[in-house]
C-alpha cells in the first residue's frame, strides 16, 4: 500500500517539531494540528497560517490518529511517498516513530526523471507539470470546498499523490524507490541570485559564487553534491 505523507513544522532546525501533519491513503484523508509545546514563530506562521492559537488544545504527534495510522502500517510491504523525504523522517524520528517499510522521495525522483524542471518545489511542480488539473476529483471525493494552497498538509498531501501518479507513467515503483537513494548531477541553481541558471554557466561567470554556495550548513545534498561535481571538474 502507498501511504502518502506531508508535514507542516514550527521551522526548519533540528529542534523544531511538527505542527501539522496529514497523510493520504486508499480512500482516506486524514489531517491533524500537532501541539508539541514548543512555540510557531511568526516567520513560520507565515508560511503555512499555522497560529499558536490553532494548536493551543492539539494533542501530541505520538498520540495522533496519523501517529497510530502510521505505526499499524509500519512493516516492508508498505511504501511511504512524500517530497523532501529525508527531511520528513527525520522529524517522525525526532517524535518517537521509524518507519520500517520502503519510501520514495518524490523531489529527488523527479530531479532525476525531468532534470530539466527549474525548480522543484512541490508547488511549482504543481503547475510546471499541470498536476492541478485533476485536482477537482480529489476535492469531490474528500469533500472538500475551499480551494488547494501550498503549505497546507491537507493540499501538498494531494499534490504529493499527484505527483507521483504523473511520475508512475515515467518509472516503475521499484526504480522510484531505488533513485530515492541515488544522488542527483543538478543541471541548474534553484535559489539565489542565479536561480534557473545551469551551474556549468555559472562555472565561467562566477565560480566564486558556487564556492560560497558550498559553504552554506543547510544545503540540500543533491545541490552539495552537483556544485561538488562542477568544481572539482
Amino acid at each position: 500500500m502507498l501511504i502518502f505523507l506531508d508535514m507542516q513544522t514550527t521551522g526548519v532546525e533540528s529542534d523544531d517539531v511538527i505542527c501539522s501533519v496529514g497523510v493520504l491513503y486508499e480512500e482516506e484523508l486524514v489531517c491533524e494540528l500537532i501541539n508539541e509545546g514548543k512555540k510557531i514563530p511568526s516567520l513560520a506562521s507565515s508560511i503555512h497560517n499555522i497560529t499558536n492559537e490553532m494548536i493551543k488544545e492539539c494533542t501530541a504527534f505520538s498520540k495522533s490518529r496519523v501517529y497510530k495510522l502510521l505505526q499499524e502500517h509500519n512493516t516492508h510491504e508498505h511504501t511511504l511517498v512524500s517530497h523532501n523525504l529525508a527531511f520528513h523522517l527525520q522529524k517522525l524520528s525526532q517524535h518517537g516513530f521509524k518507519w520500517q517499510g520502503a519510501v520514495v522521495d518524490s523531489a529527488r525522483v523527479t530531479k532525476h526523471l525531468i532534470p530539466e524542471c527549474e525548480l522543484f518545489s512541490l508547488n511549482f511542480l504543481r503547475y510546471e507539470l499541470k498536476l492541478y488539473k485533476e485536482e477537482e476529483t480529489y476535492k469531490q471525493r474528500y469533500g472538500i470546498k475551499c480551494a488547494l494552497v501550498a503549505h497546507d498538509v491537507q493540499s501538498d498531501v494531494i499534490i504529493t499523490k499527484l505527483l507521483f501518479e504523473y511520475l508512475s507513467t515515467l518509472a516503475r515503483l521499484e526504480e522510484m524507490q531505488e533513485m530515492s537513494f541515488s544522488k542527483v548531477l543538478l543541471e541548474k541553481l534553484p535559489f539565489g541570485k542565479y536561480q534557473g541558471r545551469y551551474i556549468e554557466e555559472i562555472m565561467d561567470i562566477d565560480r566564486s559564487y558556487l564556492q560560497w554556495m558550498l559553504q552554506l550548513p543547510e544545503l540540500d545534498e543533491d545541490l552539495r553534491y552537483s556544485l561538488e561535481y562542477y568544481l572539482e571538474g
